[in-house]
């Protein structure tokens, strides 16, 4: 039974995981699901191991077909994307009574699916790509130092799939080449060599990805990509295609809007089930090598902002510059805030941004902080509104205990002299991304934290993703 494009948007919407929304769930988390009686309905859940600081590791498996294949995610374990939609396809699997009773016995027959969700447990607590041993795992194929990266290569040697699927995340700035177009979902057939061979066991990979990037371009047309395929001798994917598994690469990338990755996590979900509907009916087969080579390479060109044509002034000598900011996440708990930062100025005619905005007429101008202490109370949107349209970008407020506190304001809130009320008259590469664009006569836009502002605008109750300093 094939599944048609209708077919899996039902089945998504059906069966999506609504445990799973925010990407910095917990090692419980996935615990709960896999102690709710549903899952055991089709899966077999196996313990395989413990991590470093004794997380269960677990193997889910459905189906007893011939054809074998092994699933792991979060082997990082910031890049949670993949695992929420193996949830969601562990649902689907156990669902009744919705039309798809057919192709869950054609898969269950065909295909034995393995899948190992959460890999790296200690590092989706602390939200970091390294385990608690300070290891990447991905770098610990050969030498296996981690307890949870032997545990991955023990299976692999138990199992002996004949395909693996290797799921990951990327960062948002990679984008298809010569567009602004953000790269959603890319995919890889590891090299198992230096030289990038072809064997039949690499080929077969990439017959998988040449169906499952037709399918995708359904859903997300124009917005595929192939990542690096330079070879990785640590990596665990070069060595699963080395020992003879067909291996495949999804990386988790970015669409715009879409902070929690969840229609990334629905492409997941699109590509796995079409990718077992093909292996299972080796409809795989009757692509071509050549279509995968098609495919275009990740480029890295984006930025969320990119400022063109803006004139700034140092040492009283006038210049015309492009600027672009990036924000990087940092994890508080289950949440986490940004921190944007000036990534590089000059000529960035090849680059782009989520907000790409020519401002040639216009120039840099300082952010000042406001000198009157408030109270957190007095800090409201309308309050935030009025300092931003006279040019300020920092407020204080009174209270240490609320420090590191989030808040939701698009302006820096200060507790006494923090270094990020310093008034910076030139931009500095590194530096933080405050700072405002306009004439003599009128303030047009402001980047704060690195947000663009466009100050013509209201003020929305977006929610701005800052801290306390």
């Amino acid at each position: 039974m094939k599944l048609v494009k209708n077919d899996l948007i039902k089945a998504f919407s059906l069966y999506e995981e609504k445990a799973l929304k925010h990407r910095r769930f917990k090692h419980a988390t996935i615990l709960q699901l896999l102690d709710c009686e549903k899952i055991s309905r089709r899966f077999s859940v196996t313990e395989i191991g413990k991590s470093v600081e004794d997380r269960s590791i677990f193997r889910l498996t459905y189906g007893n077909g011939p054809t074998k294949l092994l699933l792991w995610s979060q082997m990082h374990g910031d890049e949670p994307t993949a695992t929420m939609a193996l949830f969601d396809l562990f649902n689907f699997f156990n669902g009744e009574a919705d039309g798809f009773a057919e192709f869950r016995q054609e898969i269950a027959s065909k295909l034995t699916l393995h899948f190992i969700p959460m890999l790296n447990p200690d590092g989706a607590e602390r939200y970091q790509r390294r385990t608690a041993m300070d290891v990447d795992m991905n770098r610990d194929a050969r030498a296996t130092a981690t307890v949870e990266g032997a545990l991955l290569k023990e299976q692999a040697a138990l199992i002996k799939p004949d395909f693996a699927f290797n799921l990951h995340n990327q960062n948002n700035y990679y984008n298809i080449p010569g567009t602004p177009t953000p790269v959603a979902i890319s995919l890889l057939a590891p090299a198992y060599d230096y030289a990038r061979n072809i064997n039949l066991v690499r080929a077969n990979a990439m017959r998988v990805i040449v169906g499952i990037h037709e399918k995708l371009q359904e859903f997300i047309p124009g917005a595929v990509a192939k990542y690096d395929d330079e070879h990785t001798p640590r990596g665990f994917g070069d060595n699963f295609q080395q020992w003879g598994i067909s291996t495949i690469l999804i990386e988790s990338g970015a669409c715009v809007g879409d902070s929690e990755k969840l229609e990334i996590r629905k492409c997941n979900f699109v590509a796995l089930l079409h990718a077992f509907a093909e292996i299972a009916s080796t409809a795989y087969l009757a692509h071509d090598v050549v279509d995968y080579e098609r495919i275009p390479f990740n480029d890295e060109k984006l930025h969320d902002v990119v400022i063109r044509n803006l004139s700034i002034v140092k040492n009283e000598k006038t210049m015309l510059v492009d600027v672009a900011v990036r924000q990087s996440e940092k994890t508080v708990g289950s949440d986490y805030y940004v921190e944007g930062v000036i990534e590089d100025i000059g000529d960035l005619q090849d680059f782009y941004g989520y907000q790409d905005v020519d401002v040639k007429g216009m120039q840099f101008i300082p952010a000042k902080s406001y000198t009157d202490q408030l109270s957190v109370e007095e800090v409201s949107l309308p309050l935030v509104a009025t300092l931003l349209k006279k040019g300020f970008g920092t407020v204080r407020i009174a209270g240490e205990a609320l420090r590191g506190q989030r808040h939701d304001y698009p302006i820096n809130i200060i507790l006494g002299n923090h270094p990020r009320a310093a008034e910076s008259a030139i931009l500095a590469l590194g530096g933080a991304a405050n700072f405002f664009i306009g004439t003599e006569q009128e303030l047009r836009y402001a980047v704060i934290n690195g947000y663009w502002l466009d100050l013509k605008e209201q003020l929305s109750g977006q929610k701005y993703k800052n801290i306390i300093y």
